[in-house]
């Protein structure tokens, strides 16, 4: 390893990166300062901009340079639709199958209290108070599908209900082009309890 406080410096700081081990963050390192110092420059630059720039959405909390995302600012969307998503990159996904064309709820998170993220820290009484707002018609649950997806979108389910809106979920089911005998049996199961 190098005597450069730099180069562990950057290697310390690639490691944060979700999936990234000390040996994945070093050949990063060592790749950018090696054989791309412009590309490491962009890199930089790009960063410095985005973790001064990006602020949350004052009505959906997803990622934006403005005060309203453009989605939420946008006249062509349904505010009569409001999708709930965990991330940013599920929003991104919902957005990519060019499907949906109401608003969103990023609630930053999912439910895990041994991560200290309750209720209060996933905003879900702004979520509710935005869902009773008049507008909104329909609420879509679209958590992810793992044990702290299912219990989040039984928690907002149920205040939802509690005022009076009865939400919808995603369907879960067996992908477009599987064959039966490849599809795990929780899939199969969720997809006949979920037939229509």
């Amino acid at each position: 390893m190098s005597d450069s406080n730099a180069v562990e410096a950057l290697v310390q700081a690639l490691k944060r990166l979700p999936g990234v081990g000390i040996r994945s963050a070093q050949r990063m390192a060592f790749h950018l300062l090696q054989h791309d110092r412009a590309g490491a420059q962009v890199l930089a630059t790009a960063l410095q901009a985005a973790a001064t720039e990006v602020q949350h959405c004052e009505r959906c909390h997803t990622f934006t340079e403005h005060a309203i995302c453009a989605i939420c600012s946008d006249p062509r969307r349904d505010s009569g639709l409001l999708c709930v998503v965990e991330t940013p990159a599920d929003q991104s996904a919902m957005e990519r199958t060019g499907a949906y064309r109401g608003l969103y709820f990023v609630l930053m998170g999912k439910l895990s209290p041994l991560d200290g993220l309750g209720p209060a820290e996933l905003g879900l009484n702004k979520l509710f108070d935005r869902a009773a707002d008049g507008l909104v018609r329909e609420v879509i649950l679209a958590t992810n599908f793992t044990a702290e997806g299912e219990a989040t979108a039984h928690v907002i389910s149920e205040g939802l209900r509690q005022r009076g809106i009865k939400p919808t979920r995603l369907a879960r089911g067996v992908p477009v082009g599987s064959e039966l005998e490849y599809v795990d049996l929780g899939t199969i199961a969720h997809a006949l309890v979920d037939r229509r």
